[in-house]
C-alpha cells in the first residue's frame, strides 16, 4: 500500500471513530484527493462528496466562491481556498472539508506565484485553517505532494478532534 493510500485509510478509521464525514474541493489536483479517499473500501461511510472546480466559474457556481476574488487575489490564494472549503462543507454538510488550488505547471506560474505554489484550507466544524506551500518538481509531483499534504492535514485535524473528545 502506498503512502497516500495509507493516509486515506487512516483518515477513514479516525473519521469513523468520530462518526464524521469529509468533503473535498479541488482545483489543481483534479479530484486526486477524492480518488485517494475512495480507494479505501467502505469509504462511503465517511466520504460525503468531492467537488472538482477547475474553472473560476465552477468555483463560483458549485462552491459559492465570490467572483470578485479572482480579480483581486487570484484563484491561487488564501481567500479562494478558504471560500472553497467553506462552500464544500456547506453544500455537503460534512464536518471536515479540504480545499486546494495551485499552480501545478509546467506553465501558469508568475513571479508572485511560481509553479509549485499551492494554497490548502481545512475546515473542521467552524474552525478554518489555511496555509501556502511550495512543492518542487514537475506537474505530477506537485499534484501528488498536494494530495498528500491535504490528507495529512485532514488526518492531523481528525486526531486533534479525537484528543479533544478524550
Amino acid at each position: 500500500m502506498d503512502e497516500i493510500t495509507e493516509l486515506a485509510a487512516e483518515l477513514g478509521r479516525r473519521l469513523q471513530l468520530l462518526n464524521a464525514h469529509v468533503t473535498t474541493a479541488e482545483s489543481c489536483t483534479g479530484g486526486g484527493i477524492a480518488e485517494a479517499i475512495t480507494r479505501i473500501p467502505g469509504s462511503s461511510a465517511w466520504f460525503e462528496a468531492g467537488y472538482v472546480t477547475y474553472s473560476n466559474r465552477q468555483k463560483t457556481q458549485q462552491l459559492n466562491v465570490p467572483g470578485g476574488l479572482f480579480e483581486t487575489v487570484g484563484a491561487v490564494s488564501r481567500e479562494v481556498v478558504e471560500a472553497m472549503a467553506r462552500g464544500a462543507q456547506h453544500k455537503s454538510l460534512a464536518r471536515f472539508a479540504v480545499a486546494v488550488s495551485g499552480v501545478a505547471g509546467p506553465d501558469g506560474g508568475s513571479p508572485n506565484k511560481p509553479v509549485g505554489t499551492v494554497w490548502l484550507a481545512w475546515v473542521v466544524g467552524e474552525a478554518l485553517i489555511s496555509e501556502q506551500r511550495f512543492f518542487p518538481g514537475n506537474r505530477e509531483e506537485v499534484r501528488r505532494q498536494t494530495v498528500k499534504a491535504a490528507l495529512e492535514g485532514l488526518l492531523h485535524h481528525a486526531l486533534a478532534e479525537i484528543s479533544n473528545q478524550g
